[in-house]
């Protein structure tokens, strides 16, 4: 349950804390003193979206904190533990702030987080209901959802089997299709593959072939320049007749030194020279030899053959580069690609068999869906029926229509539609078309309290659910209210001192106004200061003894009604 709630700068509330606490609360003030505020409080903590709006105006920043104590911390743990959060005890802690400019932070637990996880817990926290929920009401999917939250625990787990068997089905069904749709394009890419991995395999690239074979077609055009200009630098290192050369004359000058080097260290110095460039011309007279026996060997291959190569590899460069480690890397991929396509006809088999298993069990599902539908629908048509009797519509009957169709959903085979039959004369119309607005609060009224004994959250918020209603009717919505705070906590926004009269916690939002700023606060009531406020509701006037004495008559019997 809300044990606290704290609002600063919030609409015309400067500074305000709600002590909550278990039971029913009641919240009440003058028009305009900032009510919704509370709702509108309560809303942010929930999740909902934040309008810079609603901050106060000269202010910077609007700040709504809300401490929660929890019956059964492990039922939401792991939300605020994976938000980086902390629980402490049994205690959460929930705060959410609203610049002026719109920007908005949420605090989970000590740590700030988005404001989605807010959503996330608020389902498992608290059920708000206004006067929106009277239009949101007559849709039939909240028709649907509310059958759905009566129908219990056992329905609830096999519609979470039904939604898990329905999106693999789908997910398959969608695949399956787009495979058979796109089959005829998807053969024309696999022949179309195929012969350019032909066109590729006939020529067979290699990596870095391209470069190789410039660098020969270079040499090839140049092949007689290269072989004289080789044979003179190799003759002039090393000849083979007995005329001076290089290395000869390294040679003779090394011996020469050598006699004499021991005795002269400067000598012995430019002996070492000497030896190191012999060694160094003899390798080189070895690589120039190396050299020549490869262009040697290059001239056998003719320039034609190379520029041909070139020419077959420059053409699927062309086609798939436009480099050759692109050719190769199509040449790869598409060989991935060609076997994916070449499988399509053994996965368009499995599809169809897995398809085919998967649907039946959706409509094996949805039937025992179904059968729990009807089953709850008689039972919930009967129950609010009996509410409704109790809320001044004694004559009024509620009827839960189900109708299956063959079309699955996400939600089984079934449309729900709440039709209201105002009196036994009458014919049951869908409640979206014919039920009046008072109709509509005492029907959503009666379906919460209902519906709550088999599908209850900790807290339920209602703002202004009573509008529209009064007299005994007002009476018997206090009555239902105080029955549904005593096993949830129950707070009330409410302008009837007949439902305020059976609150066991009553805050007054007051207001005051010193020129032309308005300040809103809130003030926990009893004893006097209680009665006082419960005939300002009834009568307008706080202190008319009439009004006094028939707000003490009014408590006195809330007291005693069950």
């Amino acid at each position: 349950m809300i044990e606290e709630i704290r609002i600063r700068d919030l609409g015309v509330i400067s500074e305000a804390a709600l002590p909550l606490g278990p039971g029913f609360t009641a919240i009440t003030g003058e028009t305009g003193a900032g009510k919704t505020m509370v709702v509108t409080a309560l809303g942010l903590l929930r999740g909902e979206r934040a309008d810079a709006a609603t901050v106060r105006r000269g202010s910077e920043a609007l700040w709504v904190e809300g401490t929660w104590r929890l019956d059964d911390p492990d039922t939401i743990r792991g939300v605020v533990e994976e938000a980086g959060g902390d629980l402490d005890g049994n205690q959460l802690l929930i705060a959410r702030s609203v610049s002026s400019e719109g920007r908005s932070r949420a605090v989970v637990g000590g740590r700030t987080t988005p404001a989605g996880v807010l959503q996330t817990l608020a389902d498992a926290l608290v059920a708000v209901h206004g006067q929106s929920d009277q239009i949101r009401l007559r849709s039939t999917t909240e028709q649907r959802e509310s059958l759905d939250r009566y129908s219990g625990s056992e329905f609830t787990e096999r519609l979470a089997e039904y939604q898990q068997v329905f999106r693999r089905w789908q997910r398959n069904l969608a695949e399956l299709m787009e495979l058979t749709t796109e089959r005829d394009r998807r053969t024309r890419e696999a022949d179309d593959l195929r012969t350019a991995l032909a066109d590729i395999e006939a020529i067979a690239p290699q990596p870095g072939e391209d470069a190789e074979l410039q660098e020969l077609a270079d040499r090839l055009t140049n092949v007689e320049e290269l072989r004289a200009a080789i044979a003179a630098a190799h003759g002039a290192i090393s000849s083979d007749d007995d005329s001076f050369d290089a290395l000869g004359l390294v040679e003779s000058a090394r011996r020469q030194l050598e006699r004499v080097a021991g005795v002269d260290p400067v000598l012995a110095k430019i002996l070492e020279t000497l030896t190191v460039l012999s060694a160094q011309l003899s390798e080189t007279s070895t690589d120039l030899s190396r050299r020549l026996a490869d262009i040697e060997s290059d001239g056998e291959r003719s320039l034609d053959m190379v520029q041909e190569r070139r020419s077959a590899l420059a053409s699927l460069m062309r086609r798939f580069g436009p480099t050759l480690e692109d050719v190769l890397a199509y040449a790869e991929s598409g060989s991935a690609r060609l076997l994916a396509l070449d499988g399509d006809t053994e996965r368009i088999e499995e599809l169809a068999g897995v398809t085919a298993r998967d649907e039946a069990d959706v409509r094996a599902i949805g039937a025992s869906l179904t059968q729990l539908r009807l089953a709850s629908a008689t039972a919930l048509s009967e129950s609010v029926t009996v509410e409704l009797a109790g809320l001044a519509m004694p004559d009024a009957s509620l009827h839960v229509r189900v109708t299956t169709t063959d079309e699955p959903t996400p939600f089984g085979f079934d449309a729900v539609e709440f039709l209201l039959q105002p009196h036994s004369g009458s014919d049951p119309r869908p409640i979206a078309k014919g039920a009046s607005g008072g109709e509509l609060s005492r029907v959503m009224l009666a379906l919460e309290v209902v519906v709550a004994e088999r599908d209850r959250v900790p807290t339920y918020v209602f703002d202004e659910v009573d509008s529209g209603v009064g007299g005994a009717a007002a009476i018997e919505i206090g009555r239902r209210l105080a029955r549904l705070a005593q096993n949830a906590q129950v707070i009330v926004v409410t302008h009837l001192a007949q439902v305020a009269a059976f609150a066991t916690n009553h805050l007054r939002v007051e207001k005051n106004t010193e020129g032309d700023v308005t300040v809103s606060s809130v003030t926990k009531l009893s004893g006097e200061a209680r009665i006082a406020e419960m005939a300002r509701l009834l009568s307008g006037l706080p202190d008319s003894d009439t009004g006094l004495e028939h707000a003490r008559e009014l408590v006195q019997l809330a007291s005693l009604i069950e």
